[in-house]
């Protein structure tokens, strides 16, 4: 049986942020171990919700059936409703995740929920800006870094405009990659270097590290 990697949904998710770190999770290329992950999302309730993008989801599974012992990771993605408190529920079952030693990867508008939350307060984290947490009024300021994706024992962070950089964070800590490929992989995306693609198909034919 495959491990789960839960995606959390809620309308107006933002659909770009997310999509290609899921998109790899699930597609077995190139991967370490094929087929090791599946993606599960997860909503407040079982109620369908509509993305920023217009997708219309219907959750697989209600947040108050969500535990971590059941979880390889929970993703959490930006949302407007991040910042009107809606999502405040996925925060608290993040620090139920963190403190279980399961990754958290939180991406754009998730970053504030976090900060609310206090998780930001003792860990090196990242978001839109700096000024976009400190508008959270939380304590973590000192750790603020100013770079695209900051990873910090088992919680990932990321601004909104590097789904790139999250991705590849996310990929990493999952070891869904060796790291060559993971390399590679980066290269083809991150820096849009064919080169990257090159290796990557030349990976498909050597084993596994």
């Amino acid at each position: 049986m495959s491990d789960i990697v839960h995606t959390a949904v809620y309308d107006t998710l933002a659909d770009w942020e997310v999509g290609l770190a899921t998109a790899h999770i699930n597609n077995e290329m190139w991967q370490r171990d094929p087929g090791r992950y599946r993606i599960v999302t997860v909503g407040l309730t079982n109620e369908p919700v509509t993305t920023k993008g217009g997708w219309r989801i219907t959750p697989d599974i209600a947040l108050a059936d969500l535990g971590p012992t059941d979880s390889k990771m929970l993703i959490l993605p930006g949302a407007d409703t991040w910042l009107n408190g809606e999502n405040a529920p996925f925060a608290k079952t993040a620090r139920e995740f963190l403190d279980a030693g399961v990754p958290v990867a939180a991406i754009c508008g998730a970053t504030a929920g976090l900060a609310v939350e206090g998780l930001l307060d003792d860990r090196r984290h990242t978001s839109n800006a700096r000024e976009f947490l400190a508008g959270t009024g939380y304590r973590g300021g000192q750790h603020y870094v100013d770079e695209l994706a900051v990873a910090d024992r088992d919680l990932i962070t990321a601004t909104a405009t590097a789904p790139i950089d999250f991705a590849r964070a996310v990929l990493d800590r999952l070891d869904v990659y060796t790291p060559s490929v993971l390399a590679s992989w980066y290269k083809l995306y991150g820096h849009n270097d064919p080169a990257g693609y090159f290796e990557l198909m030349s990976s498909m034919a050597e084993p596994a590290e």
